[in-house]
């Protein structure tokens, strides 16, 4: 995750969405497939993480993977359940293992990427689409 000019390193609100566009490049460009920022959307994420734990990865690449998916997942809760992107502080970091997620209205943090990680370790059962329709729900209720 890069640095801006003078070491600078970029701020959720700018990491979080520029992770989640290079990620919808990514799958356009490797599947031809364009992911809309729709909860329906991560049915597809979710089929992709799955054929991921079928396959042999290079483990750098994975992660980079599983992060960017991730950060798709909250760019979806940043639109739809009205959230937004923040830099985790050290405590929050040290217990969801990321330096950035999401916090909805109510004021719950979120964290997708760690979401993506998980699904791809335990399988459906962490389903991103139902993830971002249980965080939604709540933050819409």
């Amino acid at each position: 995750m890069g640095e801006r000019e003078g070491g600078e390193a970029p701020s959720a609100t700018v990491l979080g969405p520029r992770l989640a566009a290079d990620t919808v490049v990514m799958v356009r460009q490797g599947a031809g497939i364009r992911l809309d920022y729709s909860p329906g959307s991560l049915a597809f994420v979710d089929r992709v993480i799955e054929g991921m734990r079928h396959a042999e990865r290079p483990a750098p690449r994975l992660t980079r993977t599983l992060i960017g998916f991730g950060a798709y997942t909250g760019e979806v809760l940043v639109r739809v359940a009205g959230a937004h992107w923040v830099a985790f502080d050290d405590g929050e970091r040290e217990l969801f293992g990321q330096s950035l997620g999401v916090r909805t209205p109510d004021g719950r943090l979120w964290n997708p990427l760690g979401k993506a990680v998980k699904r791809y370790e335990n399988g459906s059962e962490d389903s991103l689409r139902l993830f971002c329709l249980s965080v939604a729900g709540r933050a819409l209720a």
